[in-house]
């Protein structure tokens, strides 16, 4: 048969990506390989649960405290780690604020380390050769890219993520937020805004 051909053993899969997937997924499934609800389950933790929605409580509890907030600033990984936030990828955390003065953006220069406890999966552009090697060179041209104008007065520090350290960015809190709870501030967080490549969105 075809698909059993070893010199092209991959000739009846769909090109594009998504495809690839579901067509693995469903042989894997009708081997008795794989359970589609522990899949689900599994895409369910790292999208909503350990997903950005993590990094969005860190953010909107280190807005309304600043107690935490100067604590996450001096040493993440045990501030973060007391809200459960903690595990592989995530071991070492730095925390950067954003300012008037200084814009913080990550990026990960040799392959693509990420925050995954308190980000969830890493989108597709993170881990692309275009982004790792131009937010070096050229950040505001990136930040352009990803429609974000700063002031000509505002630096840009670009972080480099590794093996051993990762870095979550607090992102400027937006004016006429005064008085929101927790929950309502962390819908103002974007995932992109804790990479620094995005800003919190306005109430």
């Amino acid at each position: 048969m075809p698909h059993d051909d070893p010199d092209h053993p991959h000739e009846l899969l769909p090109p594009d990506p998504a495809l690839r997937v579901k067509a693995l997924e469903t042989i894997l499934t009708k081997k008795g390989l794989v359970d589609p609800a522990a899949l689900d389950e599994i895409i369910d933790i790292y999208e909503n649960k350990i997903g950005p929605r993590n990094g969005a409580h860190v953010v909107a509890k280190a807005w309304n405290d600043p107690a935490f907030m100067a604590a996450l600033l001096e040493d993440a990984t045990p501030v973060v780690a007391d809200l459960g936030y903690y595990g592989r990828q995530g071991e070492h955390m730095v925390a950067v604020e954003n300012t008037d003065a200084v814009h913080n953006m990550v990026v990960c220069t040799l392959c693509s380390c990420y925050p995954w406890p308190l980000l969830g999966i890493p989108p597709t552009w993170y881990k692309s050769d275009a982004y790792r090697a131009r937010a070096v060179r050229e950040p505001r041209a990136v930040l352009a890219d990803f429609d974000v104008t700063l002031p000509d007065e505002t630096a840009v520090r670009v972080w480099d993520s590794t093996a051993e350290v990762r870095y979550l960015v607090i992102p400027q809190r937006p004016d006429g937020t005064e008085g929101l709870s927790v929950d309502e501030l962390m819908a103002l967080v974007t995932r992109d805004s804790m990479i620094g490549t995005g800003l919190a969105r306005t109430p």
